[in-house]
């Protein structure tokens, strides 16, 4: 009777635990919601409203400056517009402040929001450019200033605002004289005129059929013809621009990017080419009828059939396949061999250099994020190398997963018995080959099992190289998500899609441990 009352107590206990805790998690998580009852009418209304921007646009500083002033305003920061938009949709975020073009996007595919007629900041965009590069910024300003004569830019713009054209200008390089090798270089030019942007910018830069459009696209296909040279458009999260175009990575930045004194002290600025204003857009919470709703089938015929919108995925995909598989290589033979150094010097005390080399490679690698890694070799080590991006990749998961491949290798090796390696030097066999031959198939099947986990989360860590402008798995379901402003369904394919991927790997890694344990027994 004693047992059961105490452990009736020690049952009431843990619920009561449980529930405080679930209790404390609520009110966490809670605390960073929007207040649903809050009606935004008007910019004097934001004090105190959690306001939604989209990381690094004008938006975001003029939302931040309003942060600042108290009175419990908090911006959310969003890598991407359409990210915005989901949170305000679901009532995490009070409103939006972004561009007034891009917001009547946003509300042609959600009729729910409104857009406020009150204007929050006008601004001006102009292109950036790496500031020793000033005659390929006078080149641009010339090349402004005709379009602006000939009224070119305005009817651009003009035809993508009113009548919703999305190609509204089409490139005349063939019919434009090309300038010589000579003047490219003056240019600071290679080949092309390099505009790097962030195609989730609708009307301005976004995705369709494949391929990217938009105003911005427009005015640099006629800024390369009035120059005479041919225009590659780059694609990239909108807060690597900048140092995408400071690094040599791309020439310019085109991408509705507004002038600040901040962003001068680091990079150079053309004339303006649109004036544009700051709107505030709200949820206006008219929940549709449900005949209205669309299923799960239109859905998914929105993000994948429409516009063959499956293509990104299926790019992402082979991106990721291609990235893992040589990552997985490199990272399995630059650890063997680290381990062997770590394991020579534990065991004998000598190669003491290469062995302090190894560990502040280690510490190095397991010490910083895999993104700063990835960030740093494409914009610093391969700052002036116009290298392919997924040779960049393989390079920095490769290396990253080689620290963590190495300290599981030492580990196998330094638990086989010792006199395995007395025994091969017995025989007359090298130190070489008797770690090579002896050694080493014995300490792998040891760590197989962690061996194959730490290559799983090589594959998941993948999925960060949208940030160098691949597309990955990840970056492809950005891309259609930043089209059709569905999260749900392209997030779901793409977990479904690593998840497939991983047992796959998961499935490889134990068929291989079951053959190496099936040999060793016979």
């Amino acid at each position: 009777m004693s047992g059961m009352m105490k452990y009736r107590k020690t049952g009431k206990f843990k619920l009561g635990f449980l529930t405080l805790l679930l209790s404390v998690l609520f009110v966490a998580c809670g605390s960073g919601a929007s207040d649903a009852d809050r009606q935004i009418k008007s910019k004097t209304d934001l004090k105190g409203a959690v306001i939604g921007v989209q990381l690094g646009t004008t938006s975001d500083g003029l939302a931040t400056e309003l942060e600042k002033e108290g009175g419990g305003t908090k911006v959310e920061r969003y890598n991407k517009g359409a990210d915005a938009i989901q949170a305000l949709l679901q009532g995490k975020i009070d409103c939006m402040v972004t561009d007034e073009a891009p917001a009547k996007a946003f509300q042609r595919v959600n009729p729910s929001l409104r857009i406020l007629p009150e204007t929050f900041d006008a601004s001006s965009f102009a292109i950036c450019v790496a500031k020793d590069h000033a005659e390929l910024q006078k080149s641009i300003n010339h090349a402004i200033r005709i379009l602006k004569e000939n009224g070119v830019i305005d009817s651009i713009v003009n035809r993508h605002l009113e009548r919703g054209i999305a190609v509204a200008y089409t490139p005349k390089t063939s019919d434009v004289k090309k300038v010589g090798p000579e003047a490219l270089q003056k240019l600071g030019l290679k080949t092309s005129l390099r505009f790097a942007t962030n195609a989730t910018f609708e009307p301005f830069e976004y995705y369709q059929n494949g391929k990217i459009v938009g105003i911005d696209v427009d005015v640099a296909n006629a800024i390369g013809d009035v120059m005479g040279v041919d225009v590659e458009i780059l694609d990239m999260e909108f807060d690597a621009i900048i140092t995408s175009v400071q690094a040599g990575k791309a020439d310019a930045g085109i991408a509705g990017i507004t002038v600040t004194p901040e962003r001068k002290k680091n990079i150079g600025f053309t004339d303006s080419y649109a004036d544009v204003r700051q709107v505030i857009m709200v949820n206006s919470n008219e929940v549709k009828a449900a005949g209205n709703q669309p299923g799960v089938i239109d859905k998914f015929k929105s993000c994948f059939i429409d516009d063959n919108r499956y293509q990104y995925l299926l790019q992402g995909l082979g991106n990721t396949l291609i990235i893992t598989f040589f990552a997985i290589i490199l990272s399995v033979i630059l650890g063997t061999l680290i381990a062997i150094v770590r394991a020579r010097h534990e065991c004998k005390g000598d190669w003491k250099i290469p062995n302090m080399l190894c560990q502040l490679y280690l510490t190095i690698m397991r010490g910083t994020p895999t993104m700063v890694q990835l960030l740093i070799i494409y914009y610093v080590v391969f700052a002036s190398a116009d290298v392919n991006k997924i040779l960049v990749a393989v390079i920095a998961f490769g290396l990253n997963s080689a620290a963590y491949i190495a300290e599981v290798i030492r580990s196998g090796i330094m638990s086989v018995d010792n006199g395995q390696m007395e025994a091969g030097r017995s025989l007359g066999l090298s130190y070489g080959k008797t770690m090579r031959l002896i050694i080493l198939p014995q300490a792998f099947k040891n760590v197989l099992p962690a061996m194959g986990n730490e290559l799983i989360t090589l594959l998941k860590e993948t999925s960060i190289s949208g940030y160098i402008g691949l597309v990955d798995l990840t970056k492809g379901s950005d891309i259609i998500r930043s089209i059709t402003y569905e999260a749900m369904m392209p997030l779901g394919v793409v977990a479904c899609l690593y998840l497939v991927l991983v047992l796959g790997l998961y499935a490889g890694v134990r068929r291989l441990e079951k053959r190496l344990r099936k040999s060793e027994r016979k």
